[in-house]
């Protein structure tokens, strides 16, 4: 076998060409099948034609506040608002899992959302996938960023009540190693809410 020197830039010039036809050869297939396929949706397309169900499962969520019907803020270790404070993974097969802020297992079961986006419905079950209880509560925000449902101490009586606030988060779910959405940044929004960082303390 002879082996042939070549100069670097001859080198160089062959390999730009061998990618640049590779390059052209996929694209030439994928211009002959545009047809028959339609092109995807962008990221915008996506979340715009996204169920309340899909935004609610797009991230997890962190309890970030809780607002009374005055508009007054009330503390998260207040026990009118402290049973609803947590981490929370809505998964889109339909079960969650909900976490104490210390990381400590809360809640699991199975939640909709209905298809108006106005209520969510969560079961709750033990550890033998016993239902516990039952809860449909009021939607008053579900975007990419925010998820607010409103709580009433007294079910007869809608004149007080609580919003629970919830914002997108890249808290890591607890006994996984996996990283929710925005862990790497590029939150997006428009300065309207308060993104946090869940593994920071």
């Amino acid at each position: 076998m002879q082996i042939t020197r070549i100069s670097r830039r001859s080198a160089v010039t062959a390999s730009a060409i061998a990618i640049a036809v590779s390059a052209l050869v996929p694209v030439s297939a994928m211009a002959a099948d545009a047809s028959a396929a339609p092109a995807p949706a962008s990221a915008s397309a996506k979340l715009k034609d996204a169920t309340p169900s899909d935004v609610l499962a797009s991230t997890p969520w962190k309890t970030t506040g809780a607002v009374d019907q005055d508009g007054n803020r009330v503390a998260l270790d207040d026990p009118a608002v402290s049973n609803f404070v947590g981490w929370a993974y809505f998964d889109a097969d339909g079960t969650y899992t909900m976490y104490n802020l210390d990381d400590s297992p809360k809640l699991h079961g199975d939640w909709t959302v209905t298809p108006d986006g106005s209520e969510r419905w969560i079961n709750a079950k033990d550890a033998n996938g016993k239902v516990l209880f039952e809860r449909t509560v009021p939607i008053t925000q579900l975007d990419k960023n925010v998820f607010t449902y409103r709580v009433f101490p007294n079910a007869g009586d809608t004149s007080v009540y609580y919003d629970i606030v919830h914002t997108k988060t890249n808290h890591v779910e607890p006994g996984t190693d996996g990283r929710g959405p925005g862990a790497n940044g590029n939150q997006g929004g428009n300065g309207e809410y308060h993104f946090n960082n869940g593994n920071a303390r």
